[in-house]
C-alpha cells in the first residue's frame, strides 16, 4: 500500500473514531490536515475541497447544535464522499 493510500485509510479511520466519539474533532482535523502525502498525490482541487471541508467542520464547533450554515452531518457526509473519491483516484493511479 502506498503512503498516500495509508494516509487516506488513517483519515477514514480517524473520521469513524470521531463520529463514534472516540476521538476529539480537533484531533481528527489535525490528523486530516497532516495527510500531506495523500494530498500531494491528488490533483490540487482535492486539496482545496479537503481543506474547505475541514475549515467548515472546525467552524461548526462554535455552534452547540446543527445550524443552517454548518451542519456537521452534512460536513461528515462530504468528508466521507471526498474520501471515497480520493480512494478511487489513488487506486487508479499507477504507483
Amino acid at each position: 500500500m502506498s503512503t498516500a493510500l495509508a494516509q487516506l485509510k488513517a483519515c477514514r479511520d480517524a473520521l469513524a473514531a470521531w463520529r463514534e466519539g472516540r476521538l476529539p474533532m480537533t484531533a481528527f482535523c489535525q490528523q486530516a490536515r497532516a495527510a500531506q502525502d495523500c494530498l500531494d498525490a491528488l490533483p490540487e482541487r482535492y486539496t482545496e475541497v479537503w481543506h474547505n471541508l475541514l475549515d467548515r467542520l472546525e467552524s461548526s464547533a462554535l455552534f452547540a447544535e446543527e445550524s443552517c450554515s454548518f451542519s456537521q452531518t452534512d460536513l461528515v457526509d462530504g468528508l466521507s464522499q471526498w474520501l471515497d473519491q480520493a480512494e478511487k483516484r489513488l487506486s487508479a493511479t499507477p504507483a
